[in-house]
């Protein structure tokens, strides 16, 4: 995922709906229908929702006779994960320096 696509990622995470159909597609992979069951919106909402997430490389979609599986993309969500983990490892340093300061 490059930079600009991680980007996008992050933006696509802005959203309830999006977020809480990534927390469903982490469970397992689902059809658009068995994912809006499960939330306040309507189809048509969660298929645009499932459209950025798809957009940003955090979906894959598979046909599956008429009807489209959709599944978290594992290589993106680990490039997000990668990317916090530097943001949390960089704050922690900073903490631990400006700790050491102070002590001085």
């Amino acid at each position: 995922m490059s930079a600009y696509e991680s980007e996008e990622a992050w933006s696509a995470l802005g959203d309830p709906t999006r977020r809480a159909i990534i927390a469903a597609l982490a469970e397992r992979p689902r059809a658009v229908g068995e994912i809006a069951d499960d939330l306040p919106v309507s189809r048509p909402a969660v298929s645009q929702a499932l459209k950025v997430l798809k957009d940003a490389g955090l979906v894959a979609e598979r046909a599956v006779g008429t009807r489209r599986i959709y599944r978290l993309n594992p290589t993106a969500v680990a490039a997000l994960r990668d990317q916090l983990d530097t943001y949390w490892n960089r704050a922690l340093t900073n903490a631990d320096a400006r700790r050491a300061v102070a002590r001085v």
